[in-house]
């Protein structure tokens, strides 16, 4: 008889079919359904994502799902902290070279994290106004705005509009 291996999940992390979460560096994604597939003769449990943004489908094993950085959407009590980090510009920049700052802005889309989500937009943003983006930070900067937009919008039940005119607004403050 097989070994029945029990999956610890903290309960923060359990999702059901029909709720949003946000997925690093793909942005939210609904839930569609939990699947069971055979990996190496033991039966493992994965959440399916649909990326609202793209339609792609994407499996996310259970039991990792919280170090892959799938989380809940951010809730409407964090907005002001991550407006207040939009309009810190006093913390934005710093002089590394744009390949390094590069490679941090994308290990910082990467972690999921709203809050360095919201850091990449705003040194970028400024950057913008100092010189002009290569074409991989342009890329950045839509990403990051992207990302943001849709998960505020859905914290706020707010238009995709709206939310961007709003940051855009902020931004220029």
């Amino acid at each position: 008889m097989p070994k029945q291996s029990k999956q610890m999940v903290p309960v923060e992390h359990f999702f059901k079919t029909g709720e949003l979460a946000v997925y690093p560096a793909h942005g939210v994604a609904m839930i569609t359904g939990v699947e069971s597939r055979e990996m190496a003769g033991e039966s493992k449990h994965f959440y399916m994502l649909r990326i609202l943004d793209t339609d792609a489908v994407i499996m996310v094993p259970i039991d990792s799902a919280a170090n892959v950085g799938l989380r809940k959407i951010v809730k409407k009590s964090m907005l002001p902290k991550i407006y207040e980090v939009l309009q810190d510009k006093n913390d934005a920049l710093d002089s590394q070279t744009w390949n390094r700052r590069y490679r941090e802005y994308t290990e910082k889309i990467k972690s999921g994290s709203v809050i360095e989500i919201a850091r990449v937009l705003r040194d970028l943003y400024v950057l913008k106004f100092d010189k002009e983006l290569s074409f991989g930070e342009r890329r950045m900067l839509d990403t990051a705005k992207n990302l943001l937009v849709k998960e505020i919008s859905i914290a706020k039940n707010s238009k995709v509009e709206k939310v961007e005119e709003e940051l855009y607004r902020m931004m220029q403050g």
